[in-house]
């Protein structure tokens, strides 16, 4: 019932206290840059420790693959899933979730706690680009990924059991139950108001679909469904997920999720295992103090403060997903699949969805008169902006490490900008500069200006954003270039940002959410080897004092609305 991170964790250990469960904590790698040998002989490493217990039950290594896999240099890294909902393409979801399986599979791991099917209800939530959708409908059709990661259930499945297809698939988990995407004010980690009905049809379909498709682990949210902890709540974990939708697999914490049951978090241990462990949870993310996790609730068994049958369900459970999943016939990863780490068909893959993403929000003063798609053929052309030569901020939070980074360091990937110089004509003079000054643009006769800004990469709580602004030095570099010549302004970020004094000023406009390493897909589009496709999933605010505003709403009065998208049509080349 023990998981803990990788970074306390060694064969001995795993040994000599029957721990059941390693993870990857964000950003928790062997080693800087480690390739896939590294990875699968440090798993393995653990794994022969728990082999080598009296009943020899292996153990499993989960980790964070929330748009590839993520963690890990060289792999792919496709778009967040706020732009994924934007698709509308269940069936591309599902081919993401069967590339990122191989991907993971490479490094020897066969669990990911993925996918986030949060509905995010206010886009100042620090995890709104971990969601689909504001529309719960959208969120229940890309968990089409699902099958993906594990496989498709066999027809004769019996519903709410879980299933794993074999070598080339791991086991998924749906995530954070319950209510994650709607706190008040989008505060991370805080609690969701709403009544039963409303929870029951926002926030739960995505489960119900889950569920359907074999998914083999529930997550629990650290947030609270009116005022009490999703840690502590034996009515939704048991009584409803267990009980009443028959979830056969197991349900796991999140990081410290007993801990923060109270306020502030490990203030009474004791009463967090007591709580967390009634509530119905199974496996639990300690992921450090493991001894302390082990000692109390060892206590409380022997004193029957937790009755044994709690335990046996929670052992149950866990061993039913292991044994789905093949790990007691094939505990040891081999170096079959170290090959499918990042491949070219992947990255074809990640570039389609960053095509399928974008969303056009405007293109030129009318329709007689559109900006895009671009020429590739012009004389000189300015590409300008903090975002347009940045893999970090394209690929966003939860990439390499935890928070994400800036700058082109941090994987193999290729920028917007080296997507544009690859797609325009060699004829064309391109000029870089990230923020000029409007005194250059005006002096020096440009045919037109791509401008790429955007939020800086951030994670969960780091996130929340009660202004969501763009940085002062993008919207100085939008005004000085918008001002002196045609542009067209791409945003790279999370969610809607604050937009509507500056539209006026753009001849263009283009949501590309957080795209990843494939920063071709921008390119392909805005220069029209393919069209715009694109429909927002997510309802694009005027200012923030309208929110939460979501589709549905008896107010509703969006600068863009759910659902919004002009389009274009491909360029046929000559």
């Amino acid at each position: 019932m023990t998981q803990i991170e990788r970074s306390v964790a060694s064969s001995d250990i795993m040994k000599n206290y029957f721990i059941g469960s390693v993870l990857s904590g964000g950003g928790s790698v062997p080693a800087t840059g480690a390739s896939p040998e590294t990875w699968i002989n440090m798993v393995n490493d653990f794994q022969n420790g728990a082999l080598s217990t009296r009943l020899g039950i292996p153990m499993i290594y989960g980790i964070d693959a929330v748009h590839g896999h993520n963690n890990v240099y060289g792999a792919t890294i496709f778009p967040h899933n706020v732009g994924l909902g934007v698709t509308r393409d269940p069936e591309l979801a599902k081919k993401i979730g069967a590339a990122t399986a191989l991907e993971v599979r490479a490094t020897g791991i066969p669990y990911v706690f993925a996918p986030c099917i949060a509905v995010c209800r206010d886009p100042r939530w620090g995890r709104c680009y971990e969601s689909y959708s504001e529309d719960h409908k959208i969120v229940q059709a890309m968990t089409e990924i699902i099958p993906g990661l594990q496989g498709d259930i066999p027809a004769n499945s019996r519903k709410g059991v879980p299933y794993v297809a074999g070598k080339d698939k791991v086991a998924a988990c749906a995530k954070h139950y319950v209510g994650d995407g709607g706190t008040t004010d989008g505060i991370n980690e805080n609690n969701t108001v709403i009544d039963w009905h409303g929870l029951l049809s926002i926030h739960m379909p995505g489960y119900y679909s889950s569920i359907i498709k074999g998914v083999s682990t529930v997550m629990i949210s650290y947030s609270s469904w009116n005022g009490k902890k999703m840690h502590a709540n034996y009515d939704l974990v048991t009584g409803f997920l267990k009980n009443k939708l028959r979830f056969r697999g197991f349900v796991i914490s999140d990081w410290q999720g007993i801990d923060r049951i109270t306020t502030p978090p490990h203030a009474n241990y004791s009463y967090s295992v007591q709580a967390g462990v009634h509530a119905g949870i199974d496996m639990f993310m300690v992921p450090y103090n493991y001894t302390e996790f082990i000692d109390e609730l060892t206590f409380q068994v022997k004193n029957n403060f937790i009755p044994m049958s709690r335990i046996d369900d929670a052992v149950r459970r866990i061993l039913k997903v292991k044994f789905i999943m093949g790990i007691f016939e094939n505990p040891l990863a081999d170096l079959s699949l170290v090959n499918q780490l990042g491949t070219q068909e992947h990255r074809e893959l990640a570039k389609e969805a960053v095509r399928k993403s974008l969303v056009l929000l405007k293109n030129g003063e009318n329709a007689d008169s559109p900006l895009l798609p671009l020429p590739k053929k012009a004389s000189k052309i300015l590409v300008a902006g903090s975002h347009a030569d940045d893999l970090g901020a394209q690929c966003g939070g939860w990439t390499i490490q935890w928070q994400g980074l800036d700058g082109n360091n941090l994987t193999i990937g290729t920028t917007i900008l080296e997507a544009i110089k690859k797609t325009v004509d060699p004829s064309t003079q391109l000029i870089y500069e990230e923020n000029p000054d409007s005194t250059f643009v005006s002096s020096n006769q440009f045919s037109y200006a791509i401008v790429v800004v955007g939020e800086p990469p951030y994670a969960e709580t780091a996130g929340d954003s009660l202004n969501l602004t763009l940085p002062a030095t993008d919207l100085t570099t939008i005004t000085n270039v918008c001002g002196a010549v045609k542009c067209v302004v791409v945003i790279i970020s999370g969610r809607p940002v604050v937009i509507q004094p500056y539209v006026e000023k753009m001849d263009a406009l283009v949501a590309a959410w957080l795209p990843g390493t494939e920063g071709q897909g921008v390119a392909d589009v805005l220069f029209g080897d393919y069209g715009f496709t694109g429909k927002l999933a997510r309802t694009w605010f005027k200012t923030v004092d309208q929110l939460p505003m979501n589709v549905g709403d008896k107010y509703y009065d969006p600068l863009f609305p759910f659902g919004f998208g002009l389009t274009t049509e491909p360029v046929k080349a000559n």
